[in-house]
């Protein structure tokens, strides 16, 4: 999909992922991950910034997002929690950070929409700090057999209408990376992972 293209869909949902911040509806997930960083965090693709009540107080984030509106509405999650953050509105495919900058990389359902995730992933590991971490809550590809029959089933619409892929197999892509995986949970007919992990380095 055009990149473009895809920043317009994601600007018009903005509202949308606002109203989702403020009912915390995933607040199950979202909490016991978050709470877990520490130090200078970067959140790529940060959206409304629906992670912005659960981190701890003293953390510094430098917030990253390609949509202009995402990036309004999460400026305002973090004055509403006295978050200190710095915005930044990139595209983080073609984002650059020096190596070992983080102490903390987090990223939520955010590789449902990269073009290459796997090379995303690289990126994050090497902006991470060797003693850091990166928390990730990622949905994808279900290990139920009619689950994922119903998700390959519906994804090119899905792609089309949302602008996120549901059938990546995001565990596979971990496995493969150069990460270690110190925590994982699976909720949601397996279709939602939580991972704590660390850079391999």
């Amino acid at each position: 999909m055009d990149k473009e293209k895809l920043i317009h869909k994601f600007d018009r949902q903005a509202s949308v992922y606002d109203k989702r911040r403020k009912k915390s509806s995933d607040r199950k997930w979202r909490e016991p991950l978050v709470s877990c960083a520490y130090g200078k965090v970067l959140e790529v693709s940060v959206g409304a910034g629906a992670n912005f009540p659960f981190y701890p107080k003293d953390v510094e984030v430098t917030a990253v997002d390609f949509s202009n509106q995402m990036l309004l509405r999460a400026q305002e999650a973090a004055a509403d929690h006295r978050l200190r953050a710095e915005f930044i509105q990139a595209d983080v495919e073609s984002l650059s950070f020096p190596t070992d900058t983080f102490d903390t990389v987090v990223s939520t359902l955010s590789f449902c929409g990269y073009e290459n995730p796997s090379s995303v992933l690289a990126m994050l590991t090497d902006w991470c700090k060797p003693d850091g971490q990166i928390l990730m809550m990622e949905h994808g590809v279900s290990s139920r057999r009619i689950v994922r029959n119903i998700q390959n089933l519906i994804n090119p619409m899905f792609r089309k209408m949302v602008g996120c892929h549901l059938n990546r197999d995001i565990m596979d892509m971990l496995q493969k990376a150069d990460l270690k995986l110190e925590r994982t949970e699976h909720h949601w007919m397996d279709m939602v992972h939580l991972v704590w992990a660390r850079p391999d380095k």
